[in-house]
């Protein structure tokens, strides 16, 4: 049992019982095979379902796993009406279980790993990616101000800084080594990001592994996964959701290689066309240049697990597996901004 998973339960029952509203133990802890960055558990009691995101155990890069951001974000957006699982309550105590944690709703439905809904009949996919994009462009709707998320990030420069960001967290990080394709990519970038002002909230990590839809119908019933939401731009943080269009199948939610069309599944440009429709634009210009940065911030987070795996800190069985893709990712997002 590694350290993410061992913690005082009879301490996390008391703590439930004085800070989650209707809760009645016994409590039984189960770890969710998910949650690269952030340990997620279900938690059974006698008074129904819940789930905990915490902070790893162990050495943490600054600024990482703010479980705290997620838990802050969700309940501003709950009072938007966007579909977000409820919040009990935030855990700042360290002495509970030994990290910060928040505890939240169990929702009940579907989430599908797989890019291509091997579960979804083909005739039925299309209107599921459909529901997929129409939830991004709602959370791009919303003005931060009037959803109590102001202060949530800085405004201007998103893209910049950034690239600013995850290149100092792939450099920083020495035990997880050096690709040749991230230092190019490290020097490429910076002279190739548009200036963007636009600001909304952004997800961070939209991905079909991270939405949670209807038992049996194509609609979006909450989205998880907040870790790295911030104020930013929303044509990065669509076009990061649009990378699956770039990533091969061998990675579960990638498409690139599939047979689209007969998977019932919207091309890259099609589903491009319906998000533009959705928020009003005519298109996305420099698109690769947004794609390559989006494949590189994602094999920096991938860097980043195998630096926590050798460190004994990563919190998922699938965090090996994931990290072989690393040098994929980042191989592809070179070759696009080549092409860019």
């Amino acid at each position: 049992m590694d350290a993410n998973t061992r913690f005082d339960i009879a301490a996390l029952e008391r703590w439930m019982d004085a800070n989650v509203t209707g809760f009645r133990g016994p409590l039984d802890v189960e770890k969710f095979s998910g949650g690269q960055s952030n340990p997620t558990f279900k938690l059974t009691a006698a008074s129904g379902q819940y789930v905990m995101r915490r902070k790893p155990a162990g050495e943490l890069l600054k600024g990482a796993h703010a479980v705290d951001r997620e838990a802050r974000v969700m309940k501003a957006l709950a009072q938007q009406g966007f579909p977000v699982p409820h919040i009990y309550g935030l855990c700042t105590d360290d002495s509970v279980i030994g990290s910060w944690f928040y505890v939240m709703d169990m929702v009940e439905g579907r989430i599908f790993w797989d890019g291509d809904l091997p579960a979804v009949p083909a005739e039925e996919r299309s209107a599921y990616y459909d529901a997929m994009g129409a939830t991004l462009a709602q959370l791009h709707s919303f003005e931060p101000t009037a959803s109590g998320l102001a202060d949530f990030g800085r405004p201007g420069r998103y893209l910049q800084r950034q690239i600013e960001r995850w290149s100092r967290q792939y450099q920083e990080d020495e035990m997880a080594g050096r690709s040749p394709d991230m230092d190019f990519l490290v020097e490429w970038l910076p002279n190739h990001a548009p200036q963007l002002e636009e600001t909304c909230v952004v997800h961070g990590d939209y991905r079909v592994d991270n939405v949670i839809f209807h038992p049996t119908e194509p609609r979006v019933i909450a989205v998880l996964d907040w870790e790295l939401s911030t104020l930013g731009h929303p044509i990065v943080d669509f076009t990061y959701h649009l990378m699956a269009y770039r990533v091969p199948s061998s990675i579960r939610w990638g498409l690139a290689g599939r047979d689209l069309p007969a998977l019932g599944i919207p091309g890259e440009e099609d589903y491009i066309a319906a998000y533009c429709r959705r928020t009003d634009r005519a298109d996305i210009a420099d698109l690769n240049v947004y794609i390559a940065f989006n494949l590189f911030r994602f094999a920096a987070i991938v860097h980043g697990i195998k630096g926590r795996m050798l460190r004994g800190t990563a919190s998922s069985a699938e965090a090996a597996d994931l990290v072989r893709h690393m040098d994929d990712f980042a191989a592809i997002a070179r070759h696009t901004a080549e092409q860019g």
